[in-house]
């Protein structure tokens, strides 16, 4: 912990690439380490690849310089002299999942947020992420300081692409989000944090069409992009702005409210997602205007699953994880949902959110998945990843279809398909060992032994217990 401490005082150099070189760890990072050796095989594995390809059985994969430079069926790929061989007949190797919507920080029910600079990045990578768009900052030079210690190995984690402050409007919910004004701070403010390094920007519920605008124009001027968990500016506005991305699937959307007033948040929002019919023409229209400009959709069905009545399933590494009172006040916000009617998300409601997803992925959008460690605090860094995977199996994907939207879906939403996001020769190797198969059953997606970065092979097991109940604290 001291060396983790001492290397987030002594990295504060500009923002690095998002593809750095190998680091060299430091002890603190390297007691989480499994494997470190030049040349590693995986032999008769089975390789779920994130392409949507079905499953292969009986595989050897071969990693060497950070990369898979071998792949096909084992007895007819060579082995190369020296190498350390592992043998893993009966598990699974899927790509590193690329989290699209991945605080840095945590909320707990009681509304307390917690910076996490050391339990975040370890339980990402442990859940097997070994890439992250942050989509919003609570304390932004944090997070920069973090993605700069972790790429200079002072801590494992995945790697991250930053996503400045809230933008919202006059009057938003928290204080620490930027207001905009007008067009003139919009520009000012996206100007300032593109020269501090942040690769993404994130508007919130209150910001304008005007300021919404203005913000984009300037941004993609100097290589930002945009997303939003939206209200006041419905999704196929921000579409014909330019916006990059949308957040929360259906959750967050107002066009089919039909009480909207321009610029305004709606309360009656979640009452248009009663009895909506996800294949009507409003909802295509949709769907066919971000398809047409490439806008990817953030699925992340696991933070509002915390609103329904006794969901999702208690899971005991959930709960170790949290702090005693994060623990305390998630079992009582469960409680109260599942208690007091109307206290929660009604259950079709949540269904509908579901059916969005699967029908605007089948329709030919860009679907990605993330987290959100937010709302009452149920759900965590990393496990809350593996659960959205499990809704989306739920929602009507095949599990390799789920497993494709948390990868190779992530990674072309970023833009690095070409380096990660799908195990593939040439890429990087960026995957995970999981302990059963979750081709057949997506719960298995939970059992990561192994997580390979950077040409490490880091312990899974290692770093949950590292963070076993700091959740909530830091």
């Amino acid at each position: 912990m001291r060396s983790y401490l001492l290397g987030i005082a002594l990295v504060m150099a500009g923002a690095p690439s998002a593809f750095a070189q190998r680091p060299t760890l430091t002890d603190g990072a390297k007691r989480f380490v499994a494997i470190d050796e030049p040349v590693v095989v995986l032999t008769h594995a089975r390789v779920i690849d994130g392409t949507g390809r079905a499953p292969t059985e009986d595989q050897t994969l071969i990693m060497s310089g950070g990369k898979i430079t071998g792949l096909g069926k084992t007895g007819s790929v060579d082995i190369p002299a020296g190498a350390m061989v592992l043998d893993l007949s009966g598990k699974t190797v899927i790509p590193g999942m690329v989290g699209l919507h991945n605080h840095s920080y945590y909320t707990t029910s009681a509304g307390r947020v917690s910076q996490s600079n050391f339990t975040a990045p370890l339980l990402y990578l442990a859940a097997g992420l070994t890439t992250i768009r942050t989509t919003g900052a609570n304390n932004p030079y944090a997070e920069l300081n973090m993605k700069r210690a972790l790429e200079q190995g002072v801590l494992p984690g995945p790697r991250i692409f930053i996503t400045g402050p809230y933008l919202t409007g006059p009057g938003g919910t928290s204080g620490s989000m930027v207001q905009l004004h007008d067009e003139t701070e919009a520009r000012r403010v996206v100007a300032y944090w593109a020269e501090e390094g942040v690769q993404w920007l994130k508007f919130y519920t209150g910001v304008s069409r005007a300021a919404m605008k203005a913000a984009i124009d300037e941004g993609h001027k100097r290589g930002i992009k945009f997303t939003g968990h939206l209200c006041s500016v419905p999704h196929r506005e921000a579409v014909a702005l330019g916006i990059d991305g949308l957040e929360h699937g259906l959750f967050a959307n107002s066009d089919y409210d039909a009480t909207r007033v321009a610029d305004q948040c709606s309360t009656n929002m979640m009452k248009s997602f009663v009895g909506l019919d996800v294949n009507s023409p409003e909802v295509r229209a949709t769907f066919k205007d971000m398809i047409a400009r490439n806008v990817a959709l953030t699925s992340t069905l696991v933070v509002y699953e915390l609103f329904v009545a006794n969901r999702p399933p208690l899971e005991q590494r959930v709960l170790d994880a949290m702090s005693p009172d994060a623990r305390t006040e998630y079992l009582i916000s469960r409680t109260r949902i599942a208690e007091v009617p109307n206290a929660g998300i009604p259950l079709d409601v949540f269904k509908t959110g579901m059916k969005y997803e699967y029908a605007f992925s089948k329709a030919g959008g860009l679907l990605a998945s993330g987290v959100d460690p937010t709302g009452n605090g149920g759900a965590l860094f990393g496990f809350g990843d593996q659960r959205n995977v499990e809704l989306l199996v739920e929602a009507g994907f095949t599990p390799v279809e789920a497993i494709q939207i948390a990868s190779a879906n992530g990674a072309k939403a970023l833009g690095i398909y070409d380096k990660t996001g799908s195990i593939e020769v040439g890429k990087l190797a960026e995957l995970s060992i999981v302990n059963g198969n979750p081709g057949a059953q997506i719960s298995d997606i939970k059992k990561v032994e192994t997580v390979f970065k950077d040409g490490y092979g880091f312990d899974s097991a290692k770093m949950i217990e590292a963070t076993r109940g700091l959740v909530g604290v830091r």
